[in-house]
């Protein structure tokens, strides 16, 4: 894997969370306008059937258990990202490096911050990956 594909990991991967952080919001507001219709008979022997509501409310907790199971994988991902990007040599690329892959920043937002040009933050940039790719290979 190549040191951009590397980094960009973790900005995939809270899209990934971010999205189905919205899907739990749409569940939720469907479990909460779901009515339980309380005048269906009950047959004893038979096979239960599921409410409405109660299949919205099943499918939230599995969500749930999915967004803090990526939640975890991503807190992991960024510890291992961050360390990867502290062997840097140039405080200013690891400054770089983190403001885009690990705080997600736009490049016009970095340059503002950095005080820099775009063009200068990509030659950064490029440098800083080719840095990267050097730790990747040696690990």
């Amino acid at each position: 894997m190549r040191a951009k594909e590397y980094l960009s990991q973790a900005v995939w991967l809270d899209k990934l969370i971010q999205n189905k952080l919205e899907q739990m919001e749409k569940l939720e507001a469907i479990a909460q306008k779901t009515t339980v219709d309380l005048s269906q008979e009950k047959v004893s022997g038979g096979k239960a059937s599921t409410s409405p509501m109660e299949n919205a409310v099943v499918k939230l907790i599995e969500l749930k258990h999915e967004i803090n199971d990526d939640i975890d994988r991503l807190i992991d991902l960024k510890r291992e990202i961050i360390e990867t990007i502290g062997q840097l040599s140039d405080g200013s690329y690891k400054l770089l490096l983190e403001m885009r892959y690990i705080g997600g920043k736009s490049w016009d937002v970095i340059a503002v911050e950095l005080g820099c040009d775009r063009r200068t933050i990509f030659r950064m940039h490029g440098k800083a990956i080719k840095e990267i790719d050097k730790i990747k290979s040696c690990h």
